[in-house]
């Protein structure tokens, strides 16, 4: 396996497939490198190094106690670009990875990255507040922190409908969509589960967005049950100094896992990184 050792020890996993300008992809919580399959094989034919890793406690990154923070995940991020020696990257960030991306460029800057894609993402914050009324009610993560420690198994289970919106009239979600997310969730290890949600509880990723100097593409699907299109992509892409929204009609969180909506964003995707 290809691993990168972040600052504190931590062995991250990550995937290398094709050649060319490169692309790194973040995946979502709970997630991992294998949520962005698709994608990856969709660059790589295309011209373009996708690259796509664990984050530390999912997949097959290492599972330490501590280090669950957005400050940590970004400087895991550093690690890679740097380790990988990569130059301008176009970043792909999906919900919580969207959080990543824009903590990686409030501390990092944009010295190695040329253009980036918001994809359902956290971006610029979650949790409900009077500058942000659209947001989540903080007893809704206390609901999911609950689930995670009660029974994870079945959790995963029956928020993987959620994921999808796989209950909406006309929904093309599948049954794999659903197994694929129960999968990948029950290899995050339980801690990283809840401290994630503390985490994208509480960040606020608004001066992170302020940094942004290169194009931004906004994606996001009208029917996110997890992340609410009004708190975050319309607030994002109005922050952000040079950006395009997308908003798919029907989509749902996981939209670029369910077939039609992915395809529709593999298009947007090649589309931008080709201008």
């Amino acid at each position: 396996m290809s691993t990168v050792t972040a600052r504190d020890g931590t062995e991250i996993f990550y995937k290398s497939w094709g050649e060319g300008p490169a692309v790194v992809f973040i995946h979502g919580w709970p997630l991992d490198a294998d949520a962005w399959d698709d994608q990856l094989k969709l660059v790589a034919e295309n011209g373009y190094h996708g690259i796509a890793h664990d984050r530390r406690g999912h997949g097959r990154s290492a599972q330490p106690w501590d280090g669950y923070g957005f400050d940590t995940f970004a400087e895991d991020l550093n690690c890679l670009l740097t380790h990988l020696d990569l130059r301008d990257v176009v970043l792909v960030g999906h919900s919580m990875g969207g959080g990543e991306l824009a903590r990686y460029i409030g501390l990092h800057g944009a010295g190695r990255v040329s253009k980036a894609v918001l994809l359902s993402a956290i971006t610029p914050a979650m949790l409900r507040s009077d500058g942000n009324p659209e947001g989540v009610p903080g007893e809704v993560f206390d609901d999911i922190r609950d689930g995670i420690l009660r029974e994870r198994s079945q959790y995963w289970q029956e928020l993987a409908g959620q994921f999808f919106s796989a209950d909406a009239p006309g929904t093309r979600a599948t049954q794999g969509n659903k197994d694929a997310f129960w999968y990948m969730a029950m290899h995050q290890s339980i801690k990283a589960g809840v401290d994630c949600v503390t985490a994208f509880q509480h960040a606020d990723f608004t001066d992170d967005l302020r940094r942004f100097t290169f194009p931004t593409l906004v994606v996001h699907g009208d029917d996110d049950r997890i992340v609410p299109l009004e708190a975050t992509a319309r607030r994002a892409a109005d922050l952000l100094p040079d950006a395009t929204l997308k908003v798919y009609e029907g989509g749902s969180h996981g939209l670029a896992l369910v077939p039609g909506d992915k395809e529709r964003f593999h298009q947007d995707l090649l589309a931008f990184l080709g201008s």
